[in-house]
């Protein structure tokens, strides 16, 4: 800063950018840059050097450009601070997209009730910081007691196979029918009975469904070469029938009788078999006996855990849903069984109205045929049995009793419930971190697959596997087949409501909150997804309880597949 000696006023240097500079000419800089020429006192020949070298232009253009270097310099290493964008305009952003859906007002990134929590994260048992919700001990895992996938085959067995899978003789032919969960099921029979038959297996033939008129393959929903790779030494599998067996009538069973057991599946179609070089199968629909010899019950549980892998558009879909749901912490995965159809079927009501109560009494009046079973039973008698699906306030209160915090996530798999989002209002009130597929799915991620029931039940179905915590709001094919799939994975956590003891206390309005709390948790102490033993359950499928067949604890001689 420079003083004036005639006047002692202060004078000020501002930095002028460049691009200002450049167009002015030099006579302007200097009539900008030179003071008005005075009269200057005697001074020393220093004195004289450094007011020659204050009045030239140049030191004072030098002295600009310095500044405005500097200048530069630290915007350019500040300039991200700036910048609104992301420096890579291009790149996929890894923030917390905002998802939105129909059933909550939340984003699936950070909500505020969830900004709240991260300010208060607590340091976990391995360093990690963590929210404090995510120590509840509703995301605690039951005890698996050791059990491990056991499905070590007899010698007999093994014998065996080497000449099954080298006939060239004989073809079964299966043609499977239902939801995607049902045509698993049938799958595994299918696999089972080729090998009671000794047969080869054509690759089952999926059924176009009546009701969503999905008309998916096989090789469409599972990853065919893997069925066929895993199966190898056990059945031989074929695309198709040979050309040698095309012109063959084949012999065709449209209902195979419920339970029906090994004995009774060779004596009925063994001969036949052979004169005729193909079976073609109807109906199978859980008809097989579940209480088969150890080896075909091993069988069973290679098909349904190792062979029926998904075919890798769905499985990579599947998995970045799973991804989404894991990236704010562990996650619950709910299957509501809340469609009109499941209400017809059950005889049960769903609740919402009267309006909506007489829609579904009148369904099922025109329509008789679609009551499953227990058709003498009132709704009022089946809901005391547990034989109705919960509703939405229901499974609210069933999670609050279990200790599951308000900010847990929650993935609900199925069907469109009838009411829509009215009906799920008591559920999301409570836990308004909702999503389902299409809340979590970016913008076009469906469209291959919305038109096919069976691709959207498979994804479900993945997301509900991979999940921390799985409930089903009923029984039915899917719940049963996640119940197998996660104990076969090491026993993950798996919520089954015990209804017909707990809904006569959902019914007592008198009952306290948190005495109501206690009686339920005490209630499902022993329905969390510990080891059962299918000895105990005589009937039951090995794919849905696959201890101790398929499983053996640390103490038992084990190898997995």
């Amino acid at each position: 800063m420079a003083v004036s000696k005639s006047n002692k006023k202060k004078q000020c240097y501002i930095s002028v950018p460049s691009q200002i500079i450049n167009p002015l000419s030099s006579a302007s800089l200097e009539s900008l840059l030179t003071p008005p020429k005075k009269k200057l006192a005697p001074a020393a020949s220093a004195s004289s050097r450094m007011g020659h070298l204050l009045r030239n232009p140049r030191f004072f253009l030098f002295l600009l450009f310095i500044f405005g270097f500097l200048g530069m310099l630290k915007m350019w290493f500040n300039f991200d601070r700036l910048l609104p964008f992301t420096p890579n305009p291009c790149g996929i952003s890894q923030g917390n997209p905002i998802i939105t859906n129909g059933f909550s007002a939340s984003r699936f990134g950070l909500t505020a009730t969830e900004e709240k929590f991260d300010s208060n994260l607590i340091k976990g048992d391995d360093g990690e910081m963590v929210n404090f919700d995510e120590k509840s001990d509703f995301w605690k895992q039951p005890d698996g007691l050791g059990y491990k996938p056991c499905l070590q085959f007899s010698g007999q067995y093994q014998r065996a196979s080497p000449a099954i899978v080298k006939d060239r003789t004989k073809y079964l032919m299966v043609v499977v029918a239902g939801g995607m969960n049902q045509q698993r099921n049938q799958i595994v029979d299918a696999v089972v009975i080729a090998r009671i038959l000794g047969a080869t297996l054509v690759v089952p033939i999926l059924q176009v469904n009546v009701i969503w008129g999905d008309e998916s393959e096989f090789a469409d929903i599972f990853d065919l070469e893997h069925f066929k790779k895993v199966l190898e030494n056990d059945v031989r599998i074929v695309s198709s029938l040979p050309s040698t067996h095309v012109m063959t009538r084949p012999v065709e069973e449209k209902r195979t009788p419920l339970h029906a057991t090994p004995e009774w599946i060779r004596s009925r179609y063994h001969r036949r078999l052979r004169r005729e070089g193909v079976l073609l199968l109807r109906g199978l629909d859980s008809r097989l006996s579940k209480d088969l010899p150890s080896d075909l019950q091993k069988l069973r549980c290679k098909v349904a855990f190792h062979a029926l892998k998904f075919a890798p558009p769905i499985l990579e879909l599947g998995n970045k849903l799973t991804d989404r749901m894991r990236s704010k912490g562990p996650y619950l995965a709910l299957h509501l069984r809340m469609e009109k159809d499941v209400w017809v079927r059950t005889g049960c009501l769903p609740g919402l109205s009267r309006e909506y109560d007489e829609m579904i009494n009148n369904e099922r009046k025109q329509r008789p045929e679609l009551l499953t079973s227990r058709s003498n039973m009132t709704y009022h008698e089946r809901k005391l049995a547990g034989l109705c699906p919960l509703n939405a306030m229901e499974v609210a209160r069933l999670l609050k009793a279990l200790g599951a915090p308000k900010t847990t996530r929650i993935y609900w798999a199925g069907g469109n419930p009838l009411g829509g989002n009215e009906a799920l209002q008591p559920l999301t009130r409570e836990f308004p971190h909702f999503y389902n597929k299409e809340d979590l799915a970016l913008p076009g991620e469906l469209d291959p697959f919305s038109k096919k029931a069976s691709f959207m039940a498979a994804i479900d179905y993945i997301v509900s596997e991979n999940s921390d915590v799985f409930m089903p709001s009923h029984g039915g094919n899917m719940g049963h087949a996640l119940q197998g799939q996660r104990a076969y994975a090491g026993h993950k956590k798996t919520i089954t409501p015990n209804k017909r003891q707990m809904i006569r206390h959902f019914m007592n309005s008198s009952l306290p909150e948190d005495e109501f709390n206690r009686i339920i948790l005490d209630l499902h102490q022993e329905s969390m997804g510990q080891p059962e033993l299918r000895t105990s359950k005589a009937g039951r499928d090995v794919t849905k309880y696959p201890v101790p067949e398929c499983m053996c604890n640390t103490t038992q001689t084990h190898s997995s597949i």
